[in-house]
């Protein structure tokens, strides 16, 4: 319970908070000198998130809109990611006969057009989903924060 008299109880339960807000102030300092020089490169981030293998998710959930419940949808795509593994293939050079194979659900043409970067991103529209629509949005809001800071 609470004290019914003055008591360092309530004072010193304050201390781990203090040590937090100096822990990240220190982060944010480093964090702003490092964005500072930090330069991007699309080329770069392209090549790294061009890991077939990083749309299995997006496999599976487009199997779950054709009408397959995600655990056998989660099943298909981890037996479908092993076989890519065992032959030496990735997702985009699979067959028409292998994606098939794997599930009468999978419309070759349509799992191409799923297992493309921009078309997995796009889908992605949730709340802090990477959607450009979505991180241009946030861009846009943080800048208005920024050049209108709120009264603390």
């Amino acid at each position: 319970g609470l004290p019914m008299t003055y008591n360092r109880d309530m004072q010193e339960d304050k201390e781990p908070l203090f040590d937090s807000i100096d822990t990240v102030k220190l982060a944010l300092e480093v964090f702003a000198e490092m964005m500072a020089v930090a330069r991007v490169r699309p080329d770069r981030a392209r090549e790294a998130a061009s890991d077939p293998f990083l749309l299995a998710t997006d496999l599976a959930d487009y199997l779950v809109v054709e009408g397959v419940p995600f655990r056998t949808a989660h099943e298909i795509v981890g037996k479908l990611t092993a076989y890519c593994l065992e032959t030496g293939k990735d997702f985009p050079n699979l067959t028409d006969e292998e994606w098939r194979a794997h599930s009468e659900a999978f419309d070759p043409v349509a799992v191409r057009k799923v297992l493309k970067l921009e078309n997995a991103l796009k889908a992605r529209k949730g709340t802090g989903a990477p959607a450009p629509a979505n991180v241009t949005r946030q861009i846009g809001r943080w800048w208005r924060h920024i050049k209108n800071p709120p009264a603390l």
